[in-house]
């Protein structure tokens, strides 16, 4: 009877720590999946940065001036209005930005290279399965140009329409989440994923607009959440408690909601 309790015993043991090898293995594919599945810079304190898209980016006294305002904060001897660009088209998508322009050493100001390029691509290339395709073939294109000029790209993951918005789907961020993540692995470019913060804000406070009454541009809180995810993806730090309220037009209870928002959203998603 000992020797059938014990073989009971050691049988369980061995299914014990089977199941518990399996689990350990399908978490470490998981993680090594997920950890590269958006690619990461190698340049992990990039200087100087180059935004490029349409006016997703440039209404409220544009992105670009918001994160060169917290990245001053953070670092007193950084230089924003030198090193942080924008190269914006009202109503652009990817394919009409003439990046061999924008990348020809001072063509804008007097930078000669720029560490990180930032692609935002247009609300309209997530509308159909073959706008999608343009879209992946464009960033391929271009991240393979950024490349050759030593440079890097991250891709800006766009927020979807409002209810206000002619085109409104509640699925569309799910596609606009897929389409850029796709070309994130495919390019090994960092994905920087305002789209979902915008999502996490309103699922959280369906009350605290981020969009304009268009129901596609962004409001000031809008680019506000936008700039502390573009800064907590870039330089993998903590936005919570930066004091920089854009001269005092973002309250403080505001302010607080979408720095969270912003670190929950890319802790998550990285």
């Amino acid at each position: 009877m000992n020797f059938i309790k014990d073989n009971k015993k050691f049988i369980v043991v061995i299914i014990f720590t089977f199941i518990l090898f399996l689990i350990v293995t399908i978490s470490n594919i998981h993680a090594s999946d997920f950890s590269t599945k958006f690619g990461k810079l190698e340049n992990t304190n990039p200087q100087k940065i180059l935004f490029i898209g349409n006016s997703y980016l440039y209404y409220n006294d544009s992105l670009h001036n918001h994160f060169k305002r917290i990245v001053e904060e953070k670092n007193p001897n950084y230089d924003g209005g030198r090193n942080v660009k924008s190269a914006t088209i009202g109503g652009s998508r990817l394919k009409h930005h003439n990046l061999d322009h924008l990348l020809t050493p001072k063509a804008i100001s007097l930078v000669k290279k720029f560490d990180l390029v930032i692609l935002q691509g247009g609300s309209g290339e997530s509308q159909s399965k073959k706008e999608r395709m343009v879209f992946s073939e464009k960033v391929k294109e271009l991240t393979s140009k950024i490349k050759l000029k030593g440079s890097e790209t991250a891709l800006y993951m766009i927020h979807a329409y409002a209810e206000t918005h002619k085109n409104f789907d509640p699925n569309l961020i799910r596609v606009i989440e897929k389409m850029y993540v796709e070309a994130g692995k495919k390019n090994n470019a960092l994905v920087i994923p305002v789209g979902l913060a915008f999502e996490n804000s309103y699922k959280k406070d369906p009350y605290l607009k981020l969009h304009k009454e268009d129901g596609t541009h962004p409001n000031l809180l809008g680019t506000y959440l936008a700039a502390c995810v573009v800064y907590a993806s870039i330089y993998k730090d903590n936005p919570i408690g930066i004091k920089y309220d854009y001269f005092g037009s973002v309250n403080l209870e505001d302010k607080l909601f979408l720095q969270k928002i912003a670190h929950e959203t890319v802790k998550e998603f990285y």
